[in-house]
């Protein structure tokens, strides 16, 4: 039963961080890549003119995150790309790695024109608008859409300061004391890895 809860939990807590990405694609710019002449255009206008109600059968949708040396830290995006995917019932969804790991945004962005794309919708999975949002994959996504003329593509914003982030903090929280007291497994991010620890006085501490 504990399991079963804890897994409950983790899945409404998946389902928070859904609807908050899920609610950034109205945001930043398009670009249409034409090599002749290159073309920035207000997403409101285009979108509105494209499809009103937002993603398409056109469109394809590139989840980006860091990207780690870690195999385990990699296989979460795919993970929350299938469940994405599974949620919003997009045809076209694709995980990309800044660095360190492959696909790259290049590799994301083909896969995307291979399947029939003809808009690419760029999701950059990080919290703030730091150098990676304002610098790293713009520049990246550019040159990958240089392989592909005609191809448009819009960088959404980040997930941000969110009230749905808000629920996703408050539900992390309350898990971890929820089995700090026993009373509920620990959740899938933190099971088996020893990382939710509890510490006390004189430097003791014990998992929570």
């Amino acid at each position: 039963m504990k399991n079963l809860l804890c897994h409950t939990k983790y899945v409404n807590f998946q389902l928070v961080l859904l609807l908050s990405l899920c609610t950034r694609f109205s945001a930043c710019e398009i670009r249409t890549n034409q090599r002749s002449n290159s073309l920035s255009f207000s997403s409101k206008s285009l979108l509105s003119t494209q499809n009103s109600s937002g993603v398409g059968p056109g469109d394809a949708v590139i989840i980006v995150d860091h990207g780690s040396n870690r195999k385990e830290a990699n296989l979460m995006l795919s993970k929350f790309v299938e469940m994405f995917r599974n949620k919003t019932g997009y045809k076209i969804v694709e995980p990309a790695h800044m660095e360190l790991a492959k696909p790259s945004i290049a590799d994301a962005f083909q896969s995307c024109v291979q399947q029939g794309a003809h808009r690419i919708i760029i999701s950059p999975f990080f919290l703030a608008t730091g150098k990676h949002f304002n610098e790293d994959i713009p520049a990246l996504s550019a040159e990958a859409a240089k392989q592909h003329p005609g191809v448009s593509y819009l960088i959404t914003a980040p997930l941000g300061l969110h009230v749905l982030l808000v629920d996703i903090v408050n539900d992390r929280i309350n898990g971890c004391l929820k089995h700090g007291a026993g009373d509920a497994e620990e959740c899938s991010v933190c099971d088996g890895i020893g990382k939710c620890i509890l510490k006390q006085e004189a430097g003791s501490q014990r998992n929570v």
